[in-house]
């Protein structure tokens, strides 16, 4: 009699943990919305096909982005370098980790994700998709510094999200990764696409004469020559999300895309963050050199270094670079102006 009560008592506990499994379940799909200056000019989002987009699966990453959990002492989190504030970057040249360890690379800026055509993620591409550039962190020793094995464990045992991976995922098992799938969804979610110069583009505003002049001297190749690695007004990304050395060294401490490929025609080559947002994702550059919008273009005009694999864009190289006016300077900066959008930085959706 026993014996037949522990068999009932066994297989109840086997179905109870399989019947979410075999009931049908299906998270509910959550396609990204698409905005209208998107679809106009480039073509669908990349979503992995083993990482369909979900609500219950946004809502699980959301979470985990915000949530210390992934850290070693609880104390950092994905939002700890990624602020909604800073356009999901940081405000300090390179980010602090947990045990107060400064990085020696600037925090990226996380929106248009999902439109990375080329899936290399990072300051120097070492990463070939979303999902294995959130392993990353979690490990590194100077950033949240702990080991997979301890996340898997404190998910399992804290009070929610066990729930939260079964409705994510229909699935009992908590691993690494599922858990870089959720954050990899809700991250696809962060897109902007509603900057003053969006809306110009729709015949929703107008520019200003100094921002349309700005963007002469962004699409001139006799003045800022900006265009061949940062696109034009068809490309609203504003970046070809590729890798150039734009001449900061003439010697490199960072080695950039060369540590990856090994290739020494590589060195010094980093990938061409968006314009979208620098209002927001200050100081600038793989290693936050400068503070300012101003220094950036000044770099461009006049601070120029030549090394053996400075891109062939870098046409006055030999000049310093393409000597803006002063004008011209205040100008650009403010067509650059017009690309940032404060809605989503301010978007609730977006919040902790």
């Amino acid at each position: 009699m026993k014996t037949r009560a522990l068999y009932l008592i066994v297989i109840t506990a086997l179905y109870l943990s399989c019947a979410s499994d075999d009931s049908g379940y299906q998270p509910t799909p959550m396609p990204l919305e698409v905005p209208d200056i998107f679809s106009n000019n480039i073509i669908a989002p990349i979503i992995p096909n083993d990482n369909p987009q979900t609500v219950e699966g946004v809502a699980l990453g959301k979470k985990l982005f915000f949530d210390g959990i992934l850290s070693s002492d609880g104390s950092q989190s994905c939002v700890s370098c990624h602020s909604p504030q800073n356009a999901f970057s940081d405000n300090v040249p390179t980010s602090i980790g947990v045990d107060g360890v400064p990085g020696f690379r600037n925090s990226m800026p996380l929106f248009n994700l999902a439109w990375n055509y080329n899936e290399r993620f990072t300051w120097n591409g070492r990463e070939l998709s979303l999902e294995r550039q959130i392993e990353g962190p979690v490990t590194n020793p100077i950033e949240l510094h702990t080991n997979w094995d301890d996340v898997i464990a404190r998910l399992e045992a804290h009070p929610e999200y066990p729930e939260l991976f079964q409705l994510a995922f229909n699935s009992s098992t908590i691993t690494k990764e599922l858990t870089t799938k959720a954050i990899a969804q809700f991250e696809r979610t962060l897109i902007s696409a509603n900057s003053k110069f969006d809306r110009y583009s729709l015949g929703q505003a107008t520019l200003t004469q100094q921002e349309l002049n700005g963007l002469d001297i962004f699409m001139r190749e006799d003045k800022g020559d900006c265009f061949h690695c940062h696109g034009n007004p068809n490309n609203p990304l504003w970046t070809d999300n590729d890798f150039h050395n734009n001449g900061l060294d003439s010697d490199f401490f960072d080695l950039g895309l060369g540590v990856v490929t090994g290739d020494p025609n590589d060195n010094g080559k980093f990938r061409t963050p968006s314009l979208r947002n620098l209002a927001y994702t200050a100081p600038y550059m793989h290693d936050g050199r400068f503070a300012t919008l101003d220094d950036v273009i000044n770099h461009y005009s006049e601070g120029l270094q030549n090394s053996s694999t400075i891109d062939p864009l870098m046409k006055k190289v030999n000049q310093g670079g393409v000597q803006l006016t002063a004008q011209e300077k205040a100008d650009l900066k403010a067509f650059l102006l017009s690309l940032s959008d404060p809605s989503f930085i301010n978007n609730p959706q977006f919040q902790n």
